[in-house]
């Protein structure tokens, strides 16, 4: 246990550690934010993949509502602004997944801090930072055997629903075992604090902050929590935590796969260069998701083993991030000409080193989402609706959202509910129109839910993520980040 202002020294080479558990904050922001915290209290020490990056551990509670209590290490780290002279503050990034590692967005060179625009680059200090239990910041830690052991979210009986739900119930034990007190204290509330903490830490008076993905939710929840506090806010790739239940979940999420599918199949009818073109790429589709079921596609990334009909879905979702459309239409292309598996061909196991595996997605998702099913009837209403509203991407990524959370304990520490925020700073928010994993539906919501705070910038084209889509986009952001300039509502940017 640490008190305030002790500082300790960080088993991770290369890393600074600052005590933070006396910087207990309230649930709702003060008119007037403390005093910050000097920026030289925080231990930097050189690291990344040039060394010009530094990282640091803070030590902040486990439990907020116990701020004397026992503590972790928060792992972050920065670059400064290369022009102190023009610099406009520190730029706090959140990183999405959940799992996504905001240190090394920092620390790394390429796929790392070449993400934000030179400008951003030249005029703010840019920190990222694990969150609780992903990462460097305490990792949710479990059985290796366990999580290689988890069912398919392709449930198809009572029994299969059963089995779900005792084998999620074993790896919530052991994973709680394993990784201590910090597994029921990992929702993105508590990360709230967490963010708020570094703030004060890094000396700013107010945050300015750029979520991306799974970050929009906790930049929302930030502006609830402290909306005084916030000088700017992005927002990309919109969250919408007021979802109700896991049957609109599904149904927006499966819908947003569906159309993202549908533009993947419209683009190889008019795109020579698509490996499909002149195919009937459904038809094709269909017959490949058949094959899958009966153990008969191979698995390209396994040989002599075969690609489940999930693993096949998951394949194509993931192609829609980028988008990488002529690199999944020569997949297809390569597992349709395949001969088929002999009989009895069995799933590529997933591997995982050692007797523990790191879980980065269950422990904060589980506990931000209240998505119960009551039986393997509802689940079955449940999948025969999504089958309607995304015929092609039925079993998408976001059933294995549902299946993972099913026979979690309820009430969840951080429910759904419909965003209030009161006296923040304007809050931009960026959305591609056809986007997989984040509906644009999402984002007009929460634009909604935000009123006169809220002002929402529309990227016409398709992927997940909207920052770096051509200069209309980074340069309308980063130009609300520099100078507080909003876009004109209803802006949007073409399609690059």
């Amino acid at each position: 246990m640490l008190r305030r202002n002790r500082l300790a020294l960080v088993g991770a080479a290369a890393a600074g550690t600052v005590a933070l558990a006396g910087v207990a904050l309230p649930a709702t922001a003060s008119p007037t934010p403390p005093a910050p915290r000097s920026p030289s209290a925080i231990g930097w020490r050189a690291c990344g993949d040039d060394g010009k990056a530094e990282c640091a551990t803070l030590r902040l509670p486990i439990d907020w509502s116990r701020p004397d209590g026992p503590t972790f290490g928060l792992a972050i780290a920065r670059r400064q602004a290369l022009d102190q002279d023009a610099r406009v503050g520190t730029l706090v990034f959140g990183p999405g997944g959940p799992g996504d590692s905001g240190v090394q967005r920092v620390t790394r060179l390429k796929g790392g801090i070449d993400r934000f625009s030179d400008e951003l680059r030249r005029r703010f200090d840019i920190v990222s930072f694990d969150p609780r239990g992903i990462g460097a910041s305490h990792p949710v830690t479990c059985s290796a055997d366990l999580l290689r052991a988890a069912p398919s979210p392709m449930i198809k009986s009572a029994a299969q629903f059963r089995a779900t739900l005792d084998h999620n119930a074993r790896l919530r034990a052991d994973c709680r075992a394993r990784t201590g007190p910090l597994y029921d204290h990992a929702d993105t509330l508590s990360t709230v604090r967490d963010v708020d903490a570094i703030r004060a830490a890094l000396g700013e008076s107010k945050l300015t902050f750029h979520g991306s993905s799974y970050g929009t939710l906790l930049g929302e929840m930030y502006a609830e929590t402290f909306p005084r506090r916030v000088r700017a806010m992005v927002l990309e790739s919109v969250d919408d935590h007021s979802i109700p239940d896991a049957r609109r979940f599904l149904t927006s999420e499966l819908a947003a796969a569906q159309d993202s599918f549908d533009q993947f199949a419209a683009w190889c009818g008019r795109t020579r260069e698509c490996a499909l073109h002149g195919k009937d790429v459904r038809a094709i589709w269909r017959d490949l998701r058949a094959r899958a079921d009966r153990g008969e596609l191979p698995d390209p990334s396994s040989p002599g083993t075969a690609l489940p009909e999930f693993g096949l879905v998951l394949m194509a979702y993931k192609s829609f991030y980028g988008p990488d459309w002529a690199e999944l239409a020569s997949k297809l292309a390569a597992l349709d000409a395949a001969p088929p598996l002999r009989a009895g061909a069995r799933p590529a196991a997933a591997q995982a080193a050692g007797e523990t595996a790191t879980d980065p997605f269950t422990a904060q998702f589980c506990s931000d989402w209240s998505l119960p099913v009551r039986d393997y009837g509802e689940y079955a209403r449940l999948m025969r609706r999504t089958e309607k509203v995304a015929p092609d991407m039925t079993f998408a990524r976001p059933v294995m959202a549902i299946s993972a959370c099913l026979g979690r304990p309820q009430p969840v520490r951080n429910p759904q509910h419909r965003l209030d925020v009161r006296g923040s700073a304007p809050i931009l928010l960026s959305n591609a129109v056809h986007d997989p994993a984040t509906p644009y539906a999402w984002a007009r919501n929460v634009a909604r839910q935000l009123g006169p705070t809220g002002r929402l910038l529309t990227y016409e084209g398709a992927g997940h993520g909207s920052y770096d889509r051509g200069p209309c986009m980074q340069n309308t952001i980063d130009a609300y980040l520099t100078s507080l300039t909003l876009p004109p509502p209803g802006t949007t940017c073409p399609a690059q």
